[in-house]
């Protein structure tokens, strides 16, 4: 997702987990039509870890912490959940640090959308998404704006009751200033760090949050994104994504179709690349052909991607594999895909399908343009239910 773009919700349940690479406390909060919680136990947070169908859940240092709304069980005149993130280290900004809120279904745990805010700077607390209604439909918008006066000009601004904390001596009267250029201090019911992990932490989620190429070769899990920069600076102008796979079992060969959807800045389709069709963007896209067997070492189709000569509308790149001939991914070992630099052949990314089902399309990984320029890489791994690239268009679409 982008700033400001939005999705309809699939399901009544999600959860909105916030990776980053250091610690985040992340919360949410209940607001009504004039953008205001009811009461202060409007906000969801790790030392109030629930309300009417908020829930906070710690990812105990591991893995992130996760706000869960269910939709179905808001009260009346609830209309909005904004979904809030700090560091959790004092005074810790986000400059050089990119979090990514990812979007779940709750129930099976599959993506829906993700967002990484760009250009973040002196920003120490965010409002990273919103799950808001509209016209009696519920849906998820990308929002990215940062305060710089921490989670406490967050909950003033919602109209939470922030209060100076107690102090050992006798509390003194404190006269407001006109107009203060520093905050309230956090309210008192707040710690100044989240508890203890519990003794048996939650498994960690899938993913960790961005990284970037600085210590070489990347091995990414599903849902981890890494940054296709290198001291600072984007590495490469051509790539060539290579996908592989074998027949499961010994079993029978299996003609699986490797293609890259193309899509602009609204998730519009601009053009799709596959055995049909070799070239799209003016050439800055390429495919090597059609394999018929997936026999063999090595890469069984490539896609080259030339960056530098991509056009501007072209923000968004999914690289799908789908069986034409009807065989599930049940039915293929040794999926994976990985990232080459296109000049030299240097493997850089490698994303290895651990788990399979009894689909014949999966979305492999995903290319996204930041708004400075360098290019994220995401890995999917996300199974649909379609032959042809043509069916995987509008679902990656809803996964950009």
């Amino acid at each position: 997702m982008t700033p400001g773009s939005n999705i309809p919700l699939s399901a009544a349940r999600v959860t909105v987990d916030v990776a980053a690479p250091v610690r985040l406390d992340v919360s949410g909060l209940l607001l009504t039509a004039d953008g205001k919680v009811r009461s202060d136990d409007d906000f969801i947070f790790y030392n109030q870890p629930s309300g009417p169908g908020v829930t906070y859940r710690s990812g105990g240092g591991s893995a992130p912490d996760a706000i869960i709304v269910d939709t179905a069980a808001l009260p009346p005149g609830i209309e909005k959940i904004v979904v809030t993130a700090s560091p959790d280290a004092a005074g810790q900004t986000f400059q050089g640090i990119e979090p990514t809120a990812t979007i779940r279904n709750a129930d099976d745990s599959s993506v829906l959308a993700t967002f990484t805010p760009p250009q973040l700077g002196s920003e120490t607390a965010l409002v990273i998404v919103e799950i808001y209604q509209r016209n009696g439909q519920w849906k998820a918008r990308a929002v990215g704006q940062g305060y710089a006066n921490g989670l406490a000009g967050i909950a003033t601004d919602f109209g939470v009751t922030v209060e100076e904390p107690t102090a050992a001596a006798p509390p003194q009267p404190v006269t407001p200033p006109p107009a203060p250029v520093q905050p309230p201090a956090p309210p008192v019911t707040a710690p100044a760090a989240p508890p203890a992990a519990p003794a048996t932490p939650p498994p960690p989620a899938p993913g960790a949050g961005k990284i970037n190429l600085d210590k070489g070769r990347v091995s990414l899990q599903k849902n981890q994104t890494v940054s296709l920069i290198k001291g600072g600076r984007p590495l490469l102008s051509s790539v060539k994504m290579g996908l592989g796979w074998e027949p499961a079992y010994r079993g029978k060969d299996i003609d699986l179709d490797a293609s890259v959807i193309a899509y602009g800045p609204q998730r519009n389709h601009i053009d799709s690349c596959y055995f049909g069709k070799l070239q799209i963007v003016g050439g800055a896209i390429r495919h090597s052909g059609d394999n018929l067997t997936g026999e063999g070492g090595g890469d069984d189709e490539v896609i080259t991607v030339d960056l530098g000569r991509l056009p501007q509308e072209v923000t968004g790149l999914v690289f799908t594999v789908n069986s034409f001939s009807g065989q599930k991914f049940t039915e293929v070992a040794k999926a994976y895909c990985r990232l080459l630099d296109g000049t030299t052949g240097e493997e850089l990314v490698r994303f290895d399908l651990t788990s399979a089902e009894p689909q014949t399309g999966v979305m492999m990984a995903k290319l996204i343009r930041q708004f400075s320029g360098e290019w994220d890489m995401t890995a999917m791994g996300d199974f649909v239910k379609s032959r042809t690239v043509r069916g995987m268009v509008k679902p990656a679409a809803q996964a950009l």
